[in-house]
């Protein structure tokens, strides 16, 4: 990942955007054509594609929540994953941290024991960062978790952990690599630029083949090559050949399956998937002075907004150099999970939530069903402006208890309910309605009687 003040999102949307408008005018072009014609048989793999993207996707659209880490060289210096090059730290000096970086053996064992229990459903591991340090075996390079201080292979310690918790197992590889001798020159020396594609193809080509199935690859920072140069093409076509059941971010130059926003929630415009990527502190890689962590309440309304609007949150955790998980983190997922479950059925939900006006609480939805996650507790009385739907019920999600309410065209109030507030850190009530709850808060501006002055 980079620093948090350089959002890479613009120009990776902008890329994809390039990309997706070039499909949807070929798409255009192929619905001219007639059947058995070259243009039919291209709109033809297209509905097929995208039917297979669908089925590819089908778990992580469930899951919802997930875990990132943040774990390598960098986590031994404790100054966050992009202190190498914020530093100035020559090559020849940051190696020598190989030998000092000796984890505890099955360290990733507590990481997936504390993604469970916080109620994420998948895991997503850095096997190379941009220092170009593999936490994996490989036989490319000697800059390797087996042949330097670890001694092994830390990305099969975390699959076997992973899948031991039953979690979907993703991988995170960075492109852009300060360590390699191509790195930099590849752009604009040819012939090291194919040297150094064929490692970059090689290192994930071994790490879609010795590990077996692995749900999520998600590329990073592709400087500073293009797609063309990277021949991403190439490299997608290579990992779903040996991972047919796999799904790619869009930061190899390509739209991939999902949109990246990182440290914020943007949902995309119509079906395209997303997942917003976000720290629980400030840094990424372990920094041992960072203090500035997420509140539980802080997490559940980020996932809470994730959800209703059809994306995902990957939440990351830095580990220390071995392998322990700082303190506050395992705190704050703690009670974060404490919370999920409870009442993780309203965040695991599959349907785009229309509903959103309220400046006390959140909402998801599962068909008719309007999750109302109450962070900010107004007292015996909830109310929600500009409900178009006609509500049949409502409960308090985590109990069940009924909640009783009354309706009139501008406003729904549910009634009866305790000082404070039942469920911590946000009460969830489930509200079942007619049809699809659908909100409109103009009407509420525009058509609420307003007394007349001197009338």
């Amino acid at each position: 990942m980079g620093p948090n003040r350089i959002p890479r999102r613009d120009w990776l949307l902008g890329t994809s955007a390039s990309l997706l408008a070039l499909g949807a005018s070929s798409s255009a072009a192929a619905m001219l054509g007639k059947p058995g014609t070259p243009s039919s048989q291209a709109q033809a793999a297209s509905e097929a594609e995208d039917a297979d993207r669908v089925r590819r996707m089908k778990w992580w659209h469930e899951a919802r929540f997930g875990m990132f880490i943040h774990w390598g060289l960098y986590s031994v210096l404790g100054r966050h994953e992009w202190v190498m090059e914020e530093e100035g730290i020559p090559v020849s000096e940051y190696e020598l941290l190989a030998k000092r970086f000796q984890p505890q053996p099955n360290a990733a064992r507590a990481w997936a024991k504390l993604a469970k229990a916080a109620g994420q459903k998948y895991m997503v591991m850095t096997t190379k960062h941009h220092e170009g340090f593999c936490n994996f075996d490989t036989k490319l390079t000697n800059y390797c978790a087996p042949k330097q201080g670890p001694g092994r292979d830390l990305v099969r310690e975390y699959v076997e952990a992973a899948r031991a918790e039953g979690m979907h197992v993703g991988f995170y590889y960075s492109l852009m690599d300060w360590h390699h001798p191509d790195g930099a020159r590849c752009a604009t020396d040819p012939e090291a630029r194919k040297r150094f594609v064929e490692y970059t193809h090689g290192l994930i080509s071994e790490l879609m083949t010795n590990y077996g199935k692995i749900d999520v690859l998600w590329y990073d920072v592709d400087w500073p090559l293009d797609a063309a140069q990277w021949e991403s093409e190439r490299m997608n076509k290579m990992v779903f050949g040996l991972q047919p059941d796999i799904i790619v971010d869009n930061r190899n130059g390509l739209p991939g399956d999902f949109s990246t926003p990182e440290q914020e929630i943007v949902a995309e415009k119509g079906s395209r998937s997303w997942e917003s990527c976000m720290t629980l502190n400030d840094s990424w890689g372990y920094q041992r002075a960072d203090d500035n962590w997420k509140s539980p309440k802080t997490v559940i309304r980020n996932l809470v907004s994730c959800s209703r609007d059809g994306g995902n949150y990957l939440l990351n955790i830095g580990p220390k150099p071995d392998g322990s998980i700082p303190e506050e983190s395992v705190r704050v997922l703690r009670e974060v999970g404490q919370w999920m479950s409870r009442n993780g059925d309203s965040i695991h939900t599959l349907d785009r939530c229309q509903v959103h006006a309220s400046e006390f609480a959140g909402f998801t939805r599962q068909g008719n069903t309007l999750y109302m996650h109450v962070h900010f507790w107004p007292g015996d009385t909830v109310a929600l402006a500009g409900l178009m739907t006609k509500v049949k019920s409502a409960r308090l999600f985590a109990s069940g208890n009924e909640v009783k309410f009354e309706q009139d065209r501008f406003r729904v109030r549910f009634t009866g309910l305790p000082g404070d507030a039942p469920d911590h850190p946000l009460t969830t009530l489930a509200i079942e309605c007619e049809s699809e709850p659908i909100q409109d808060t103009r009407f509420v501006r525009t058509d609420r009687p307003r007394n007349g002055v001197g009338v």
